[in-house]
């Protein structure tokens, strides 16, 4: 999953208009074009041709208190929208965000941290359904990034909550409307990077769901097919050590869905090491393997492989990937295990 590394920011205007703005700042617009050409042993591939391009905009500025803020707005093909981001950053207090489905925010941070040399194990161009998790993250919400002067030396703390948990992101002004038993959730992620070549991480999310008997305050429909709320969680690690970096997760989701042969919980774990060879080039490897349990007693596992190489020549990167997946989707059958090789040409502008 793509995700933006530099969070946006936003201005709230009602709480700071008050404040003047001791710069007018500006707006700066970059880009990339990706051509792809994937190939899948076991499954249909037709054209295998891919093209994608964006621009990111981002508008930046600073208020006489030292206030910085930042727009970054990532747009896919055909303009449209993938990603916004409002940001404010906060002398000592650290970054507040407004997220727009970027997975900047909660414990989607977290969802697959293992080393690459391009993409996560399940994101490489085989469709294997994989479930990991996203929290408050899978739609608009707002987080709180703590300031590093409130916390121990090498102790991050980023904190997300949403009122209402769905997958749109409404305009302003908007509301997104009844989420069918779904109420409001909150994230918290902590990582630690105190000792050199170490970077520890761990994470929960609980999202309000109306049980059958519509008893919880937090939702308004009544027999929505849940038995509890929805709790997520992962930890793990990664470890450096001269070019090589090894990396170790778990993660859960307790979906809570009372549907017949529907997913009680997920059970997700990954592993993957990394090697850079020089400045330009750069090889991995990683599992990353999902157990679906479904609520009839049944389950399946998914299980996706993927063999990496990337090497960088300035503005351009070629990145390989050598990909297998059992069980795509959770659907047991050779049909569903699948081989497939992707080339991706990368250039930026």
């Amino acid at each position: 999953m793509n995700k933006l590394t530099k969070i946006g920011v936003s201005a709230l205007c009602g709480t700071l208009a008050a404040v003047s703005a001791a710069h007018a700042g500006g707006i700066s617009v970059a880009g990339g074009a990706v051509a792809t050409y994937t190939s899948l042993e076991g499954g249909v591939t037709g054209n295998p041709i891919g093209l994608n391009s964006g621009l990111t905009f981002t508008g930046s500025g600073e208020l006489d208190n030292g206030t910085a803020f930042t727009l970054t707005i990532t747009q896919t093909d055909a303009v449209g929208l993938s990603a916004a981001n409002l940001n404010m950053d906060l002398p000592t207090l650290g970054g507040i965000k407004i997220n727009a489905k970027s997975g900047g925010t909660g414990i989607d941070i977290i969802d697959d941290m293992m080393p690459t040399a391009w993409e996560e194990t399940n994101g490489t161009g085989l469709n294997t359904g994989l479930a990991t998790v996203a929290g408050v993250g899978a739609g608009i919400n707002v987080g709180w990034s703590v300031g590093s002067d409130m916390l121990p030396e090498g102790l991050a703390l980023d904190l997300a909550w949403s009122p209402r948990v769905t997958g749109g992101a409404t305009a302003d002004k908007g509301t997104g409307g009844d989420a069918g038993g779904i109420g409001s959730g909150w994230d918290a992620v902590v990582r630690y990077s105190g000792i050199p070549g170490l970077n520890a991480f761990g994470g929960m999310s609980t999202i309000a769901q109306a049980a059958p008997s519509g008893a919880n305050d937090d939702t308004s429909t009544a027999g929505n097919g849940y038995d509890g709320d929805r709790t997520q969680y992962a930890a793990g690690l990664t470890y450096a050590f001269g070019g090589v970096t090894a990396g170790y997760q778990k993660s859960r989701d307790n979906m809570q869905t009372t549907a017949a042969g529907s997913a009680s919980y997920y059970d997700n774990e990954a592993y993957a090491v990394s090697f850079q060879v020089n400045d330009d080039l750069a090889i991995s490897y990683g599992i990353h393997s999902s157990t679906k349990y479904s609520n009839d007693g049944t389950n399946v596992e998914n299980e996706g492989q993927s063999f990496q190489l990337s090497y960088t020549m300035g503005g351009a990167s070629v990145q390989i990937a050598e990909s297998s997946v059992d069980n795509g989707l959770y659907t047991s059958g050779t049909a569903n295990d699948l081989d497939g090789t992707t080339l991706r040409l990368s250039l930026a502008f």
